[in-house]
């Protein structure tokens, strides 16, 4: 593999998992907004309408949900390619790894 084969590989691998783990993410954070509310979620936090302590709890919640996420799916990733390559993706090596 060329040394920048595996940059790029990493890239596209990184990204796809995050992506997808937020995109789960999201509809999961959906979902129960409507089961512990009843409510659907705000569509537009910003939007004058929703009451401000609404808007803050639907930030915060997935926000936080989304960056979870998001850690965990390339943490995975992570740990696929090293099962796949022998080695941590590039930008995660260490000096003289």
């Amino acid at each position: 593999m060329a040394k920048g084969d595996g940059s790029k590989l990493w890239s596209m691998f990184s990204l796809a998992a995050a992506l997808g783990g937020a995109a789960a993410a999201r509809k999961a954070i959906d979902k129960s907004w409507q089961i512990s509310t009843g409510k659907k979620p705000p569509e537009n936090p910003a939007d004058p309408d929703v009451d401000i302590w609404e808007a803050v709890a639907w930030a915060a919640t997935t926000g936080a949900a989304v960056a979870l996420a998001k850690m965990y799916a390339q943490r995975r990733a992570a740990g696929y390619y090293v099962k796949s390559t022998g080695t941590l993706p590039p930008p995660l090596r260490k000096d003289g790894q």
